[in-house]
């Protein structure tokens, strides 16, 4: 398998998931801007969505979108308990939170990232970070990670979004459930060959 990414992008976040599964694969970086891989080949032909991530699995098909990516790797290696069973309701759990994730966090974070969005996007997409963040922070008091003890393909993507924070000059401190949760994930052997390998570690 290949997995094409941008470093500190949500390609990330199925980058940490491959590691934590300890599965073969390689990766190609991307420029989003040009897309042109790093090896000179243009992205769009392997995703002509133009953005990360992109799976190119052994058969030569191509899984886009994370929250499919990260399910699809999870279920290769299930001994290793990254995402309950497929048709169980925990199941469904997990994909409220990839969703949740994706559509309340991960796209917040647009307007700060867009030259072109002004003051009233980016207030706007502050304030519904601070409700959204914060239903995480109490969601996550007295659990380890957001489905419990375990960590699974949602925290995955949760870590990669919440790195971002710094970068957008949103506070986390004052979130503690969501600051542990965040030194706590950086701290697994996985994670931090994931970050190392797109230099950010």
């Amino acid at each position: 398998m290949k997995l094409y990414y941008k470093p500190g992008a949500c390609s990330l976040s199925p980058h940490i998931v491959l590691e934590e599964l300890d599965l073969s694969y390689e990766t190609e970086a991307v420029d989003l801007q040009t897309k042109v891989t790093a090896g000179g080949a243009d992205f769009t032909r392997v995703n002509p969505k133009g953005y990360v991530p992109a799976l190119v699995l052994d058969g030569g098909e191509v899984l886009t979108e994370g929250p499919a990516i990260v399910q699809y790797l999870a279920d290769l290696a299930p001994e290793k308990k990254l995402a309950p069973a497929n048709g169980s309701l925990a199941r469904y759990q997990l994909q409220s939170w990839l969703t949740f994730i994706g559509t309340e966090l991960h796209k917040s974070c647009s307007p700060f990232f867009n030259p072109a969005s002004g003051d009233a996007w980016r207030a706007e997409a502050q304030a519904n970070l601070e409700r959204r963040l914060g239903y995480v922070d109490k969601e996550l008091a007295g659990k380890a990670y957001l489905m419990g003890e375990d960590f699974s393909v949602a925290d995955a993507y949760l870590f990669t979004v919440l790195g971002w924070m710094g970068f957008i000059q949103f506070d986390l401190s004052r979130f503690a459930n969501l600051t542990a949760f965040q030194a706590r994930v950086a701290a697994r052997p996985a994670v931090q060959a994931a970050l190392k390998a797109e230099g950010l570690a």
